[in-house]
């Protein structure tokens, strides 16, 4: 079964869930300046989209990870088995879709996956979703503009985490983005977020494709 009920008090979460289970604002906002020379050279060289090298290298810090396998969801505490990494989709329309590629790791697969469901979500202009069966991280790219820092976003439905960037910028010979990553503080803390976010900063650097 790919989702589940746990009690909270058999996890490592047990005290924050009681904690931040019914606060109004229970989401937390870091943002962190990373190199992406190397994905920005993959992508140029091997005629790859960038975002899709970021969404890759997200997927990978998450899976190492044991948090990313836990998620408040209303007032419960759920575990899931697997991940997916969602991405927002310019539609035929002119207006966006929201589209899940679930994630275990392999880049042919997500590269191939990426291409296929991120083109069928533009076509139909319908939302492809997998929160049922996944925990799905956010991601949103806006590309439209350099960003300084993204604010956080809380529906009060959706306690997943969520990724915001902008465009890339360059210094001298290197290439920059600022990266906004919003959890919510049952999932996890600050030293796991950074924790994070670090490996995401070693997946782009590692990255061999």
């Amino acid at each position: 079964m790919s989702m589940k009920e746990v009690n909270p008090q058999e996890t490592t979460r047990g005290c924050q869930f009681e904690i931040w289970k019914n606060a109004p604002n229970p989401m937390v906002t870091f943002v962190k300046r990373m190199d992406v020379t190397n994905l920005v050279r993959k992508s140029r060289r091997k005629h790859l989209k960038f975002n899709m090298l970021l969404d890759y290298c997200i997927g990978k810090a998450a899976l190492s990870q044991k948090e990313f396998r836990l998620l408040p969801v209303g007032d419960k505490l759920m575990e899931f088995d697997k991940i997916a990494i969602n991405t927002i989709v310019k539609n035929r329309t002119g207006e966006v879709s929201s589209c899940d590629i679930e994630f275990d790791g392999d880049f042919e697969r997500y590269c191939g996956d990426y291409m296929r469901y991120t083109a069928e979500v533009a076509e139909t202009c319908a939302n492809r979703d997998l929160s049922d069966d996944c925990m799905v991280i956010g991601t949103s790219a806006i590309v439209d503009t350099e960003l300084v820092c993204a604010g956080g976003m809380y529906s009060g439905i959706f306690n997943n985490p969520f990724i915001m960037w902008g465009r890339y910028s360059r210094r001298f010979f290197r290439f920059y983005q600022n990266i906004s990553f919003q959890f919510h503080h049952t999932q996890m803390d600050g030293a796991h977020a950074a924790r994070f976010l670090n490996a995401i900063q070693n997946e782009i650097d590692g990255l061999k494709v």
